[in-house]
């Protein structure tokens, strides 16, 4: 009987090897060092096997993920392209991103139609659900091009908080990136999911926001990729990705519980 068809489960290095961690014989040494977990609990024994399909890995603290079939895609979103997979008005949609993946991927919560920047194409409903609730509260970095000379008072206001319609909001982070011809950037990081808040937020100060560019979605950064183009994740982004994910994984919304964050 192979180790896939024991009912016992997988060796635990031939799973890890199989995603790509390590060899079998070094993630034999990996186990000898105490450096991996299986569901919170440090593998002292060799031998021990899992069930790639629900036990929980990570190694050095970083999730890893067993399932090989899963794929992970940052997008630097276009502005005018509304961020669903098929829209109803037949406006520009994700579909053109994701024509090239064998996968059928799906987005990570929402930017709106005029904002551009990062966005997570997955298809690990799992993730996607967990990450885009807006309890669960990713932290999000925005770059605003507004209208007016911003101030430093101004930027105090946004990190201690203003109050809006829905109720008193404050950015985690705030900071004025440059002043000139009669527009400002700003730098904003938030962890709501309410929708639009970088805009109404920017608003409520006296400063519309002209541009909007989502550059942090978590541990993800858009770097230098193109608008209009996207990549898969690295394993280090992923491993990241992951844990941040298994943080909190209790929390799990519905599709049409993920909102606009910006």
């Amino acid at each position: 009987m192979s180790d896939s068809e024991a009912p016992e489960g997988v060796r635990l290095q031939k799973v890890l090897a199989a995603a790509g961690v390590a060899s079998r014989r070094v993630v034999e040494q990996y186990i000898v060092e105490g450096r991996i977990k299986v569901n919170g609990e440090t593998v002292t024994e060799l031998g021990r096997r899992i069930d790639p399909e629900t036990d929980l890995v990570d190694v050095d603290g970083t999730a890893v993920q067993l399932d090989v079939s899963k794929r992970y895609v940052i997008l630097n979103k276009p502005t005018g392209v509304v961020s669903s997979m098929r829209d109803e008005s037949g406006r520009p949609d994700l579909r053109r991103f994701t024509d090239d993946y064998e996968e059928r991927l799906y987005n990570v919560g929402r930017l709106d139609a005029e904002t551009s920047g990062l966005l997570v194409l997955t298809n690990d409903g799992e993730l996607a659900h967990v990450l885009a609730h807006p309890s669960f509260g990713v932290t999000k970095v925005y770059i605003a091009k507004v209208d007016g000379a911003v101030t430093a008072q101004t930027i105090s206001r946004l990190t201690k908080g203003i109050d809006l319609d829905d109720g008193f909001i404050a950015a985690d982070k705030a900071r004025l990136l440059d002043t000139s011809r009669g527009s400002s950037l700003v730098e904003l990081t938030l962890h709501s999911g309410r929708n639009r808040i970088v805009r109404r937020m920017l608003a409520a100060v006296g400063h519309p926001v002209t541009e909007l560019v989502r550059r942090q979605f978590g541990p993800l950064h858009l770097g230098t990729l193109p608008v209009g183009k996207s990549r898969e994740l690295t394993k280090i982004e992923l491993g990241a990705l992951l844990t941040l994910s298994r943080r909190d994984s209790g929390v799990a919304a519905a599709p049409g519980e993920q909102q606009e964050n910006e």
